[in-house]
């Protein structure tokens, strides 16, 4: 046996891009798919977690070939975050230079993620259309024709992205599904999931159905069902839908569509982790939302397929986050019709982070940072409020001299406390507000919460859009 290494050159890339694709095939087993089987093609399993791996990897390779990228040039895209976070690691790996432009509403993990593999990020607004000059897609644009040797990838154009599903995910659930499959179900964001699976199944059967899974308030659902172009609406499902028709999507591969809502697509999301075991992105949730309606729909069995695009890694502080799932509107809490409603975390069900009056401010402070809230209650070892403490309590207290973060609580909390109970007004709130305080709302002697100017407007948001 030779105990001879292997002789790797520092200038090869990282042997992880080498497990780009080849993902596993999974039956839902513990779902109701009507008379189908239902498989998941498992694209968290690739390297940073998303189907985006493969088309990043083909983008850049081929913008290698072709000149379009020159050693010591940059990389730019408009990305809602998946194919920012592969072009990241593959640009980081050949050495490349990186700007992403990313929209705003996406997960602070996947913004996190692509600046810890290196990358630039531009964030800029997701409310804006085509032609504004915030739209991600137009800075996009204008920086890689700024930058000397930028490269603007252009994923929603570029050739190489179908091509990729077309020669690596196409055949591989063709060989994974033993030549027998009736139909795919997949989601739009650039298109080339839809264009490069549609032209090999064309080939290799052409009685497949391709099936669209959009998000309510994207536009593609109603082109399928009408040929008519609509006013885009607003959605919170990352990575797919859109107010366009890419250039990479061909829409007239779709046999059918199905129309899936924010609440559905975080509903189902979660259903597969708590089932199936299998932690999927919010896309994830509309993508096999749609496809449980199409299995449900069949008089027959079929053989269908779907995607967990990325992994729910990325989305842990928000769909599977109940705090922010509640301030979305996403799940409704019983209405008690009182201040009560206005409460995001809840001292009976143990929500409420806290401190106690003998805890140190040390404490507090790392509390206060791990819940990214600027105050605490103070409870007694009895469940009662007893105070308030909040970082200028903090500051005031620790500013000359850092060790007495040691100090007790007691010694820097607030102790004149603004108390409502239930009944009390939106009014009576304000005026708490107004003099510079935080709501802490008791029943009694009992402790309910903490009411902020920001679970006021979270409420009110929540009003206007019944």
């Amino acid at each position: 046996m030779s105990n001879t290494a292997t002789s790797v050159s520092p200038n090869d890339p990282p042997a992880i891009l080498s497990l780009i694709g080849k993902t596993p095939l999974l039956e839902v087993t513990r779902m109701d798919t009507g008379p189908c089987q239902l498989f998941l093609k498992l694209e968290n399993q690739n390297p940073t977690g998303s189907i985006k791996d493969r088309v990043a990897l083909a983008m850049i390779e081929a913008a290698e070939r072709d000149g379009s990228l020159k050693p010591g040039g940059t990389v730019i895209e408009a990305t809602a975050g998946n194919t920012g976070l592969g072009l990241a690691l593959i640009a980081g790996a050949k050495g490349y230079r990186i700007i992403l432009i990313i929209p705003d509403k996406m997960s602070q993990e996947k913004i996190a993620h692509v600046r810890a593999l290196g990358a630039e990020v531009r964030l800029t607004r997701s409310d804006v259309m085509r032609g504004h000059p915030e739209y991600y897609q137009d800075m996009a644009a204008k920086l890689a024709a700024e930058i000397p040797g930028g490269f603007y990838v252009n994923q929603f154009g570029n050739p190489a992205n179908p091509l990729a599903h077309e020669t690596t995910t196409g055949p591989e659930i063709w060989e994974q599904m033993n030549h027998d499959i009736d139909a795919v179900v997949v989601g739009v964001g650039s298109g080339g999931t839809l264009s490069g699976l549609g032209r090999f199944f064309k080939k290799t059967q052409p009685n497949l159905e391709m099936i669209l899974s959009d998000p309510k308030g994207s536009i593609l659902y109603e082109w399928v069902k009408t040929k008519k172009m609509t006013e885009a609406g607003s959605w919170a499902v990352e990575g797919i839908g859109e107010d366009f028709i890419p250039d990479n999507a061909d829409m007239s591969l779709v046999r059918d569509a199905f129309e899936i809502d924010d609440v559905e697509s975080f509903a189902v999301a979660r259903e597969l982790l708590q089932k199936e075991g299998v932690l999927g992105g919010s896309s994830t949730g509309t993508l096999l939302g749609g496809a449980l309606r199409y299995c449900r729909q069949q008089t027959k069995k079929k053989r269908v397929v779907t995607f967990v695009c990325d992994t729910g890694n990325k989305y842990l502080s928000k769909m599977f986050n109940d705090f922010w799932m509640a301030e979305q509107g996403f799940v409704a809490r019983p209405a008690q019709g009182d201040l009560n409603d206005l409460i995001s975390h809840r001292a009976e069900k143990g929500e409420v982070i806290s401190v106690g009056p003998n805890d140190t401010l040390l404490t507090a402070f790392k509390r206060m940072r791990t819940a990214d809230v600027s105050q605490l209650p103070v409870l007694s070892p009895e469940g009662r409020a007893v105070g308030i403490v909040d970082e200028s309590d903090l500051l005031l207290k620790v500013h000359r001299d850092p060790a007495k973060f040691k100090d007790l609580v007691s010694a820097a909390m607030t102790d004149r406390l603004e108390t409502l109970s239930p009944s009390a007004s939106i009014a009576d709130l304000l005026g708490v507000f107004d003099r510079g305080r935080v709501a802490i709302l008791k029943d009694g002697d009992k402790f309910l919460g903490l009411i902020t100017r920001t679970d006021l407007l979270s409420y009110l948001r929540l009003q206007m859009s019944k």
